[in-house]
């Protein structure tokens, strides 16, 4: 089985937090480029159906970048490829469910490697996990996000403040959901982010200032913890090591 989705459904309950059993190893792999980091995917995507490694949450932070997901419009993209090259963004053709997004410095980009067999086989229970681990993650600074009803993703008072878009094979995970910290949101507007013409933000711009990246993703990491009722562990291995070597991936770069 293999299932792509953006999930933009009805909004229902959050997910009740799981018994903390299994482990889920983290990894910070710093700034990487959006290929050599979908490529440490699908090597650990393979890994994890071989049952080689356990669960793995992969930390990134992407150079600017737009990447299209399977049901994206080209229209979607408001700026001409020239545009594109002289701004210094990629674009990637990719095998996630949904439109386009934009991803950059400042933002946190977030790729669960999981075998869903050993948690839920159920792909909406999964996105509303995903985006509850990054509205409780938020909730320590003090901002109140929630759901928006016939969208995906994590919402302020209308504003976008986290996006998903999730790949399934063989029910393993991988891509995942990427929250807007100190992103300069005018790289937005080169896009319609998620085929919606609605405004984006950023926790630097809910907040006044952004809190250190680091902070944000230890709250991501508990609250990934929480609702997965997995034992967060650090992996500090090189992205190289480990047998995750980038090799290229059979990815189309516009």
């Amino acid at each position: 089985m293999t299932v792509s989705t953006l999930a933009e459904v009805t909004a229902g309950p959050a997910p009740a937090p799981a018994a903390r059993q299994r482990v889920c190893e983290y990894q910070d792999l710093g700034r990487m480029a959006y290929g050599p980091a979908w490529d440490c995917q699908r090597q650990l995507v393979a890994r994890r159906k071989a049952g080689e490694i356990s669960d793995r949450l992969l930390f990134v932070e992407h150079p600017h970048v737009v990447s299209m997901g399977r049901n994206a419009r080209e229209q979607n993209i408001l700026a001409s490829p020239e545009m594109l090259v002289q701004k210094g963004i990629e674009c990637w053709e990719t095998d996630r469910g949904g439109d386009v997004t934009y991803h950059g410095p400042g933002q946190i980009v977030c790729y669960p490697i999981l075998d869903l067999t050993e948690w839920k086989r159920d792909v909406l229970a999964y996105v509303r996990a995903l985006e509850q681990v990054m509205i409780d993650a938020v909730a320590e600074f003090g901002i109140v996000a929630g759901r928006v009803t016939g969208a995906s993703g994590v919402w302020v008072g209308g504003e976008k403040l986290g996006a998903i878009g999730v790949h399934l094979s063989r029910w393993v995970t991988s891509h995942g959901f990427a929250l807007n910290v100190s992103t300069d949101l005018d790289y937005f507007g080169y896009i319609i982010p998620c085929g919606l013409t609605k405004p984006v933000t950023s926790m630097q711009r809910l907040l006044g200032e952004a809190p250190p990246a680091s902070d944000v993703q230890q709250a991501i990491v508990g609250r990934f913890g929480d609702v997965f009722g997995a034992a967060m562990t650090e992996l500090t291995t090189a992205a190289g090591d480990d047998s995750v070597a980038p090799q290229r991936a059979g990815a189309r770069n516009l």
